[in-house]
């Protein structure tokens, strides 16, 4: 067994570290900026200026022929990729922004607004799910945490979002929900 493998956590060590997480909903922090390179390294500059079409500066996303509006930056909670990493560098997920806020589809649907830093992005629908890189760096538990049903809604592997309002943005930012969608009455909860 190789090393990477051995530090995976099975799914219900995983489940169980979970349920003791915590996160804010409406004012969080940036942890890291993750710029992935195209030879798979990874670099964590101390500030990024962010414009519309180009994403995180040096990033993969923006020299690619394929590159969607729609995941042109990506967000992870930092707290959920300490514990599937296992003590691996917070920069192995390959999401750009690391951050310390509630990203489930209750807290932050697709148009919600975020002010990171001086610039203002906007969450996409686009899903962002675990994939054969996922499951290589963290485990057939780590994607089982991010697939299960009863968790996929907290949009743990993380999400997408576009740049809207260029800005700067550095580890320690604050994050301000600035605005969600309305609401259909029905599906509402609370007022």
């Amino acid at each position: 067994m190789n090393s990477q493998t051995s530090n995976h956590l099975p799914f219900d060590e995983l489940e169980r570290e979970f349920a003791a997480l915590t996160v804010p909903s409406d004012l969080g922090r940036v942890e890291l900026i993750v710029a992935r390179n195209d030879d798979g390294s990874r670099e964590t500059p101390s500030r990024v200026t962010v414009t519309p079409g180009n994403g995180i500066p040096g990033d993969r996303w923006a020299r690619g022929a394929s590159a969607r509006i729609e995941a042109e930056v990506t967000l992870m909670r930092a707290d959920v990729a300490r514990l599937i990493g296992n003590g691996q560098p917070l920069t192995v997920p390959g999401d750009n922004l690391l951050v310390n806020l509630d990203l489930s589809a209750a807290n932050l649907p697709a148009g919600s607004r975020l002010r990171i830093g001086t610039a203002l992005l906007e969450v996409t629908p686009l899903p962002h799910t675990g994939c054969v890189k996922f499951t290589a760096r963290f485990g057939q538990g780590a994607l089982k945490l991010t697939a299960d049903p009863r968790f996929r809604e907290l949009r743990l592997r993380g999400i997408h979002a576009k740049v809207v309002e260029s800005g700067e943005i550095a580890p320690g930012d604050s994050i301000e929900v600035l605005e969600r969608p309305r609401q259909d009455a029905a599906h509402t909860s609370t007022p």
